[in-house]
């Protein structure tokens, strides 16, 4: 059987996998954001209708996959396939928020990375002939991650200026074999990177070089170089995590200024809004990519970019522990040109 392989991480997808329909839904503060106009949903109430922040986060899901469904003009029983995950344990936002739709159903956990994973997963599945059609989403909730992992919100503690901020919102990204586009072309699975980074409070230090490595074996493995891109996105860096992957590619001798950014630098007015070192969270990735990054190739801005989410793969058990906080990148190129090479 012919391989598909390119190297060692990353994948080119046959002719492409064709993006159907996406959608996302935001709140209160991504409302107030430089990408408010690119929701399909905007939701003030941080319960969305419901009586905990949990199941706020689960409606949230439910929304934007029956948003997406609805402008692909599909149903629940015509997807194969949902991949999706959230922060949670258990990934309950995602099991609870998506267990009326009788969808096959495989939950993910890549933390922040989980858009990245869900697409790369459900595109070679498409490719592979074992799904026609299949939904990759995520999604966070300020609240339900505060709750989780650092102070109970009504508590008030102070940020320090490396944090950032947790998106409330979600994305859903449904996939087809047939479509109009953009297409995945390429995926590149990330590795485990852990360079020792033990505060909690410095998610971009502590996934920047996970992503700096699954951007360099995407550019090894594709022989492509940055300007190839119109556009290379990491997620939920931030400023912070942002600058340190310009920096290790700058000691490779290669200039990533260009066109370079981050979704955590892109969601939010970072200091009109007070965000420190920028958004973070699945959502933070999920909302951008399925707003303003796809609308913004199917009106022609862009017409081939890399979408590269990273994930910080800890729980506070590890945290109380003293563990390191691992990271992972996973990333996805779509262009609006099928099958290219």
């Amino acid at each position: 059987m012919e391989t598909k392989r390119l190297g060692r991480q990353t994948v080119q997808l046959g002719e492409g996998v064709s993006v159907v329909s996406f959608a996302n839904i935001g709140g209160k503060l991504e409302s107030q954001g430089p990408l408010a106009d690119y929701f399909d949903e905007l939701e003030q109430d941080s319960f969305f209708g419901a009586k905990t922040w949990e199941q706020g986060e689960s409606a949230m899901q439910q929304r934007a996959l029956q948003r997406a469904l609805q402008k692909g003009g599909l149903s629940a029983s015509d997807l194969d396939y949902v991949l999706a995950g959230d922060l949670l344990n258990q990934c309950i936002g995602t099991s609870f928020g998506l267990r009326s739709f009788e969808i096959p159903f495989y939950g993910l956990y890549g933390a922040c990375s989980t858009m990245g994973e869900s697409l790369a997963l459900a595109a070679m599945l498409i490719d592979g002939g074992f799904a026609r059609l299949a939904a990759a989403m995520t999604s966070s909730h300020y609240c339900t991650a505060e709750r989780q992992y650092r102070m109970p919100v009504p508590y008030g503690n102070q940020r320090t200026p490396t944090q950032q901020w947790t998106a409330t919102a979600a994305g859903c990204c449904i996939l087809g074999k047939q479509g109009d586009g953009p297409y995945i072309t390429h995926v590149t699975c990330g590795k485990i990177v852990d360079k020792g980074i033990t505060d909690v409070n410095n998610m971009g230090a502590a996934m920047a070089p996970a992503a700096y490595d699954t951007l360099r074996a995407l550019l090894r493995e594709t022989h492509t170089k940055p300007s190839d891109y119109d556009l290379i996105v990491t997620g939920d860096l931030g400023a912070l995590g942002h600058e340190i992957v310009v920096d290790f590619f700058a000691q490779d001798g290669i200039d990533m200024t260009k066109n370079y950014t981050d979704c955590g630098m892109l969601l939010y007015d970072l200091k009109g809004q007070d965000m420190h070192a920028g958004g973070s969270g699945c959502g933070c990735s999920a909302a951008t990519l399925n707003g303003y990054l796809l609308q913004g190739m199917r009106e022609q801005r862009w017409q081939r970019i890399v979408f590269a989410p990273t994930g910080a793969l800890l729980s506070p058990t590890s945290s109380f522990q003293g563990e390191s906080v691992p990271g992972i990148c996973h990333a996805v190129v779509f262009s609006n040109t099928k099958g290219e090479a």
